[in-house]
């Protein structure tokens, strides 16, 4: 097979490659059926990937079902992205204590040393990954923790081919094809897997593998597969540049209609894969000699992320939740180049209520005066 071209991964040949990735030192993480839903956990070979279930998402919803094929990954998202492999939910930053004589001594921490491949990734998450890259790796203070981290991550994506309906990636750019951010990359067919590689890593575990190449027709079959996935995908955002009639718009009365539904639970934040948002308390000991500086995910939702001595700027919901979409895709274009939003759609499926801001969007953007 030549350098750098597909090979054709069989189905009953999948623990070849999980067995392939534990010679190389890294623990096998992939999705798996746990209390009814699709989450990252670890596994233990391909008998514990999801065989034959689908996901049935809409804003405020999600249920998993049988499906009448074999396939491992035919299905969209669960509630799970990369973002909690790296940007932890809960880190210790580092601990401080006092001796006996009174002075006090800070020791900075590091994350558990674990090399991670996890396999499943979407291309929605790879692009969300290379965001959470320039926040947490690209400027004067890279985040140690985020980085040690990173470095033990290997990526094994598999191309989208059945989109849930809240899942709107083709139009963001992001999907449903895996084109870049990976180490090896599999498109799923009933029969098998076409592997393609994303890095010299990649390329080494595919020469290892000793792949015969698709046979013809294969890889035709795949694209049409994707282009398939992105054309029934039902919401999109709206076309053309709208980012400055969003952000110059915190008035419109469209916003309180929101809030009048939203419960400020912070549910859309916690799943989605480019929110950074955290806080930092202290842990003090009961003796009285140690403490442990712990940061952990927040949103601003709640009322402590807008806090300012002596009252938080954002006091109600409205204003947070204009807070959130005005900066996931209107100012975040100032800070990263681009929009936040990579069309995953969980924000949609995990909100208890089923806002669903693809349609609130042009509401928002419609002039309120009728101009």
């Amino acid at each position: 097979m030549p350098e750098g071209s597909q090979g054709f991964l069989k189905r009953e040949r999948l623990q070849d490659l999980f067995d392939l990735l534990v010679r190389f030192g890294f623990e096998p993480v992939g999705p798996r059926v746990q209390d009814g839903i699709i989450v990252y956990a670890p596994l233990s070979g391909p008998e514990d990937l999801p065989w034959g279930v689908r996901d049935l998402q809409d804003p405020g919803s999600y249920r998993i079902e049988p499906d009448l094929g074999e396939r491992n990954f035919s299905w969209a998202n669960g509630p799970q992205a990369l973002k909690p492999f790296l940007f932890a939910p809960r880190d210790t930053l580092w601990e401080s204590r006092r001796d006996i004589s009174g002075p006090l001594s800070f020791s900075p921490l590091s994350p558990p040393n674990r090399r991670l491949a996890v396999i499943g990734v979407r291309s929605c998450d790879l692009a969300a990954l290379s965001l959470q890259d320039r926040h947490f790796l690209k400027g004067p203070f890279p985040d140690p923790f985020y980085k040690a981290r990173r470095q033990d991550l290997l990526l094994i994506a598999v191309d989208c081919s059945h989109p849930a309906r809240t899942c709107f990636c083709a139009s963001t750019g992001d999907g449903p094809e895996a084109r870049s951010g990976f180490d090896l990359a599999l498109g799923e067919l009933d029969e098998g897997f076409l592997v393609r590689p994303g890095s010299d890593l990649g390329r080494t575990l595919l020469r290892e593998l000793s792949l015969a190449p698709p046979a013809p027709g294969m890889e035709e079959r795949l694209t049409a597969q994707t282009d398939h996935a992105a054309s029934v995908q039902e919401r999109h955002l709206p076309p053309g540049e709208f980012r400055h009639d969003l952000v110059s718009r915190p008035d419109h009365p469209h916003w309180a209609q929101i809030a009048a539904r939203c419960l400020s639970c912070g549910n859309c934040t916690a799943v989605c894969p480019t929110c950074f948002c955290f806080s930092e308390r202290e842990e003090p000991a009961l003796d009285g000699h140690h403490s442990l500086h712990v940061r952990e995910w927040d949103s601003c939702f709640t009322a402590g992320h807008s806090y300012l001595h002596p009252a938080p700027l954002r006091e109600d919901t409205r204003v947070r939740y204009r807070q959130w979409l005005t900066h996931k895709l209107g100012t975040w274009h100032d800070q990263y180049g681009r929009s936040g939003c990579v069309g995953c759609g969980r924000c949609l499926t995990w909100c208890p209520v089923g806002i669903d801001f693809t349609d609130d969007l042009p509401r928002l953007l419609e002039d309120p005066d009728g101009g």
